[in-house]
């Protein structure tokens, strides 16, 4: 289970206190998560979401509390911070820094079809359309960069094949990096995984974890959504769902001529970031009782996208 700190009911009480939402009925914590701690929050006032910040530094919080009020203010289901008596978003508990924010309805689709995965690009889309003229900038810690020292580093501990495709996607990243190509930019959630959007019945109801949160390419957020929405058990792309995303996505948004072109190394490099940061996760946590995605999901995905079949559409 994922609660990397323990708290009791006094210290939970004392706590929530100042928010004025009642007495504490009941709290648990949240098995699901593999980097903060979170705990479900019954209150008389309603349900809520408790999370202490484990990993990251602090500084960057202000960041993810000012992006949830961006979009929250578009009227996306997103859960904002809420503030206690006094006006603070962001308090400290446990010695760690705490958010209080509404429990969004709904439960995880693990099987999404190919309406769940319209209704996502459709909400992608909306994140990067809310910001994409009042960016808040903030680059991303795991980001291309992150991705060459790191694959360069970890490469020495894999198997020969899966090495092969490691530095082909390490060397198309390093040229990308160096061509530095204008693509369109916005706020990007960079970790939009099905276990971070929350379905009531056949309706998007919430979106999850902005902690990976940061400004970049919109193609590479819509890659990342796409390498887990849209993929089989064997790593390949099931057609009908990633057209189904993609559609919806662009009809709110029409790619450029550019994006088109990068999109196959686009879904390359987004399986190298996942691939990486699970291989750490891994080592990191080995033998203790944390939730670990097993990375070979993403060397699987990064196998089968070195051919490419589904291509954006340029319009509709």
């Amino acid at each position: 289970m994922s609660v990397f700190t323990p708290l009791d009911r006094p210290t939970l009480e004392a706590f929530l206190a100042p928010y004025g939402l009642g007495r504490l009925r009941d709290f648990r914590g949240i098995a699901e998560g593999s980097e903060n701690t979170n705990y479900f929050i019954s209150l008389e006032g309603g349900e809520f979401v408790l999370t202490l910040v484990e990993r990251g530094p602090v500084a960057d919080l202000p960041f993810f509390i000012e992006l949830l009020d961006v979009l929250h203010e578009a009227d996306l289901p997103v859960p904002y911070a809420l503030r206690s008596e006094t006006g603070d978003a962001l308090r400290t508990l446990a010695s760690k820094p705490a958010l209080l924010q509404p429990r969004l309805p709904g439960k995880h689709e693990r099987n999404p079809n190919a309406h769940h995965c319209q209704e996502v690009g459709t909400l992608l889309a909306n994140i990067h359309l809310s910001t994409t003229n009042r960016i808040i900038e903030r680059p991303s810690d795991r980001g291309f960069e992150w991705m060459l020292e790191q694959g360069q580093h970890l490469a020495q501990e894999l198997s020969e094949t899966a090495r092969v495709h490691l530095h082909a996607a390490l060397a198309e990243i390093d040229a990308l990096l160096k061509r530095n190509p204008t693509l369109p930019r916005a706020n990007l959630h960079a970790d939009l995984f099905r276990d971070n959007v929350m379905f009531d019945g056949a309706h998007l109801s919430g979106v999850i974890d902005f902690y990976n949160a940061c400004s970049g390419w919109m193609l590479y957020d819509l890659a990342i959504t796409v390498n887990d929405w849209c993929s089989n058990r064997d790593g390949s792309l099931d057609k009908h769902r990633a057209q189904s995303l993609l559609a919806a996505y662009a009809a709110k948004r029409r790619f450029s001529p550019l994006e088109v072109e990068l999109w196959p190394m686009m879904l390359r490099a987004a399986c190298v970031r996942f691939w990486l940061s699970r291989l750490i996760a891994a080592k990191a946590f080995a033998g203790q009782d944390v939730l670990i995605h097993d990375p070979a999901e993403f060397e699987h995905r990064l196998a089968q996208r070195q051919t490419m079949s589904i291509a954006l559409p340029m319009s509709l």
